[in-house]
């Protein structure tokens, strides 16, 4: 049985989603067998589905702006069907930049929430964690735990797309673990 994540990172002027599916199999002694549903689960192969940004310009009213995430969104989710969706949770940096994030991050929560997703967030320091070992990595070195764990060449562009598949990684690892 197939368990489509999608991970998103939020944000008003770029907002990054990375969609990946993983195998489930269930949990017998330590040997892995094909999921049934009366055995517990564990997710143990990943690949990658899609990722990619939705943007929207700081030229464009605030409203509109929302209402552009908003569509989008709903899009992304129709098109990859995910059974869970990771998010980041906000961190706060400068503050006026943290009301605009929330509010498009609102809109994301409606989003999700009108497609009765299960959800589930996670700090920056836990997707640090979960992709490196250590909650302080910088950025470079997620991206490159995200491009060795999904087997790709490169690292994944724009840097939203990338740290949205991070997102969705930790989740990966969080259900794969049990």
């Amino acid at each position: 049985m197939e368990k489509r994540i999608l991970g998103l990172d939020p944000g008003l002027a770029i907002l990054g989603f990375g969609a990946i599916t993983c195998l489930m199999t269930e949990k017998k002694a330590g040997v892995s067998v094909p999921f049934t549903p009366i055995v517990p689960a564990i997710c143990d192969s990943i690949q990658l589905i899609d990722f990619g940004v939705i943007k929207t310009s700081s030229k464009t009213e605030m409203g509109l702006r929302l209402c552009t995430i908003y569509d989008d969104l709903h899009t992304v989710v129709e098109q990859y069907k995910p059974d869970l969706v990771a998010i980041e949770k906000l961190f706060f940096y400068r503050m006026g930049n943290t009301i605009a994030v929330a509010q498009a991050r609102g809109v994301v929560m409606l989003v999700l929430a009108q497609h009765k997703l299960p959800t589930i967030e996670f700090t920056p320091a836990q997707i640090k964690q979960a992709l490196t070992g250590h909650g302080n990595a910088d950025k470079y070195e997620v991206q490159e735990a995200v491009a060795r764990e999904l087997n790709l060449e490169q690292i994944p562009k724009p840097d939203d797309a990338a740290d949205a598949l991070a997102v969705a990684l930790t989740a990966w690892f969080q259900e794969s673990m049990g």
